[in-house]
């Protein structure tokens, strides 16, 4: 169990909000993620966009959802959403779920969004796969077929302008994200942190994750070097972006309000790469 009780802390989710079911892990509300997938693909294909199944051996397939601008300029943003790579965090597959069917995309930013990345761990309400990966440690060297094969239909995409990776923390006093962003590029962490701070707390500790924060914001080092085992995000950041951030909502709140966060953060980080492209 990390620490995170130290004097001083502010933004914590109050005892009122709490669920009070993670002891030692996860025990909350859990999805049927194989229904929720389906209402994903059939969303998608409703509002015109591509589905795609990625193969996966021995596993069932990944789900891959892409929308094309409808109305491209000429430096329209493309952006990466992934969710459910853990299968103990269900308020990112609900999130995409909600956010197709509210279907309030700018026009001008293209999509690729992956809604579960580890379908067979949701079943055991569980962090790792079937197996027992951890899959989001594995973007270095990927032994799990899960990993191998969303990597390779990574390296067939365009790089993107951003990406979003969207988490839970079972132990988390409120929300908090991270920020890659090795070139300095603009900042929309405020922005992301200010509209998700209308549905959820947000833990604002000077210390997450044994990592320094501010106002719920982490900026770890994005030198590969640094880490043995990549998570998705080093990956992105290595590869196919220059900006990414990963949200992590407190699973001890109601499932419909972790959702909301999420919802909230990525309609915050899709406005900020569409106001962005309007200034170029």
């Amino acid at each position: 169990m990390k620490d995170r009780s130290h004097p001083g802390l502010t933004g914590m989710v109050p005892d009122s909000l709490r669920m009070n079911r993670n002891h030692n892990g996860y025990y909350g509300e859990t999805i049927d993620i194989a229904a929720v997938l389906k209402d994903c693909g059939d969303l998608a294909r409703q509002q015109g966009w591509g589905v795609e199944n990625i193969p996966v051996p021995s596993k069932p397939d990944l789900l891959a959802l892409i929308r094309l601008a409808p109305n491209p300029g000429p430096n329209s943003p493309r952006v990466y959403i992934s969710a459910g790579i853990h299968g103990d965090e269900p308020a990112g597959p609900l999130a995409v779920r909600r956010l197709l069917h509210a279907n309030q995309w700018p026009a001008q930013v293209s999509l690729w969004i992956c809604p579960c990345l580890n379908p067979t761990g949701f079943p055991f309400n569980r962090r790792e796969n079937a197996e027992g990966r951890d899959l989001n440690r594995q973007y270095l060297r990927p032994e799990a077929p899960e990993i191998a094969s969303h990597i390779q239909w990574l390296e067939g995409q365009p790089r993107f302008d951003f990406c979003l990776c969207l988490h839970e923390d079972w132990e988390a006093h409120g929300f908090y994200l991270y920020e890659l962003n090795p070139e300095g590029l603009p900042s929309r962490a405020e922005a992301i942190l200010t509209a998700v701070g209308k549905a959820c707390p947000i833990d604002t500790s000077e210390v997450i994750e044994g990592r320094p924060a501010q106002g719920g914001l982490i900026r770890p080092s994005a030198d590969p070097r640094t880490r043995p085992d990549w998570p998705e995000a080093f990956y992105l950041v290595t590869h196919k972006t220059s900006l990414s951030y990963t949200f992590e909502t407190p699973s001890d709140l109601a499932l419909d309000m972790r959702v909301a966060a999420q919802v909230r953060g990525v309609n915050a980080a899709l406005g900020f790469v569409a106001d962005n492209n309007a200034k170029r």
